[in-house]
């Protein structure tokens, strides 16, 4: 937890946090929240799929050598790959 106390709680633990809302509702600490606005990317998707525990070593190898993530570089491969005719 970092330095200082919950705002809502005014706890100074992760312990003291629980047991405050175990003992309160939202309902009780809405009065000190303020409203706020924020945009939602609903178009973003993820899809996961499986690999073999060796290539995923290898995977994550080759990403390290060259600097980038995992994600970074199966994505620039697949596409490469999708760009190639045939």
């Amino acid at each position: 937890m970092s330095a200082g106390k919950s705002s809502v709680s005014n706890a100074g633990s992760y312990r003291e946090i629980g047991e405050y809302w175990d003992e309160h509702d939202v309902e009780d600490a809405w009065n000190p929240t303020r409203r706020v606005e924020f945009e939602v990317d609903i178009e973003s998707r993820h899809r996961y799929f499986p690999l073999d525990r060796e290539l995923s070593r290898k995977i994550d190898e080759a990403a390290r050598h060259r600097g980038v993530t995992a994600e970074t570089l199966l994505n620039l491969w697949v596409q490469e790959k999708l760009l190639q005719p045939g």
